[in-house]
């Protein structure tokens, strides 16, 4: 069993945008929301009029816990690390984790930004991971 995300014809303008360092969300014409996942339709109105669209990077953590056990690679080489929940400033709500930050730093509202850690065996993928947000 593998970590490493599979991209499909769908989500390979996700990966490449990851991969050049960019998070990309996807947004619906009709209804004016963004959504993360990225899906082929809008989760809120059904609609399929929806496009990528470059997110700022900026977020908020919304909630964490620190895992000190797992057993599924590559976690388990990674322990303690911080699984959180980020708002992120265009409005989806992500499930990713928190880097280079102490874990009595964390808080709630704390301002985060993303960046991107290589992935897979040689760094085929781009996942991204949030720190703290300078000043």
């Amino acid at each position: 069993m593998t970590a490493t995300p599979e991209a499909d014809a769908f989500s390979r303008t996700y990966w490449d945008a990851a991969a050049e360092g960019r998070l990309l969300l996807r947004h619906c014409a009709d209804c004016d929301r963004s959504h993360h996942y990225p899906r082929e339709f809008c989760p809120y109105c059904w609609s399929e009029a929806v496009t990528w669209y470059p997110a700022s990077g900026r977020a908020t953590l919304y909630t964490w816990s620190v895992v000190h056990r797992n057993d599924l690679p590559p976690f388990g080489e990674r322990v303690p690390y911080v699984a959180a929940v980020v708002d992120l400033a265009e409005g989806p709500r992500l499930m990713t984790e928190v880097v280079d930050c102490p874990e009595e730093r964390l808080r709630i509202g704390m301002e985060l930004m993303v960046t991107f850690r290589p992935e897979g065996a040689e760094g085929e993928f781009a996942v991204p991971v949030f720190r703290p947000r300078p000043g």
